[in-house]
Formats: structure tokens, sequence, C-alpha cells
């Protein structure tokens, strides 16, 4: 597996330093969206052979710290990551086998930022998360 080309050029822009562990995490995590740390240990793994826990989880708040990633963590679930950062975009998340899809605003740009009653805070972000069973985990019934 190769390191997405803009990988070094995004950890430059964030003013990362530049490192074969930070690299390998963040082409893991775009290879691999909503994916749990375990996965991206193992995919990171599977580009630098031996890399900790640790480094991971080091390198994982670092992006996150960054920008360059998004930490999420459905109820109920182990934290996830992807690489779709900056567009307040949600999630639909199966409650049968844990799967997660990205979801845009539902319309215009980003109408949930818009509370009805903001309290006095400046919102940056909103995160909304659509529970439901995916296709696969959908079984027959009448009236379908």
């Amino acid at each position: 597996m190769q390191n997405p080309p803009q990988a070094e050029h995004l950890l430059r822009e964030a003013a990362l330093r530049v490192t074969a562990p930070r690299k390998a995490v963040l082409s893991a995590v775009y290879d691999h969206p909503h994916a749990d740390t375990e996965t991206l240990l193992a995919a990171t793994r599977a580009r630098l052979g031996s890399v900790s826990h640790q480094a991971v989880y080091d390198v994982l708040r670092a992006l996150t710290d960054a920008g360059l990633v998004r930490r999420i963590q459905p109820a109920g679930s182990v934290a996830r990551y992807e690489a779709r950062v900056g567009d307040n975009h949600h999630h639909l998340v199966c409650r049968s086998c844990g799967a997660v899809s990205d979801v845009d605003c539902a319309i215009g740009e980003a109408p949930c930022l818009t509370a009805s009653d903001h309290a006095g805070f400046e919102i940056e972000e909103a995160e909304i998360v659509y529970w439901g069973l995916c296709p696969a985990c959908q079984t027959p019934s009448a009236g379908r």
C-alpha cells in the first residue's frame, strides 16, 4: 500500500512534523473511513511493520488536534476516525452491525448550526447521528 501523495503535504500544512507513523496513520484513516483504532493500528502495521498502540493513539490525537481527521463516537460505540473534516456532515449508524455512513445536512449549508436557542454560545459544529438498520441488516418483512 502506498501513502497518498497528499499525506506529506497535509501534515506540513498543519505544521506537523512529517514522520513515517504520521503518514501511515493518516493514509490508514483515508483508506478506512470510520475505522476504530484497532483497525487503524492493523492498517498502520501493514504499512510500517512494527508500531505500538501508543504511537497510533498519539498520532490520532495529533491529527485530530490539527484538524486533519475527525473523531466520532456514536453512543455505545468505540471511537472512530475519518478524514472528511470541515463540512459539518452527519452520520448514519446501523443498530445491528455498527456500520457507519456519511450523510450531508438535510437542506442547504449546515442548517443544523442554527439552534432555536444558542444560549450565548458561538456554535461551530453540530453532531447528528441517525440510527437505523443498514440495507444488509434489514430483514424482509410484510409491507416492505
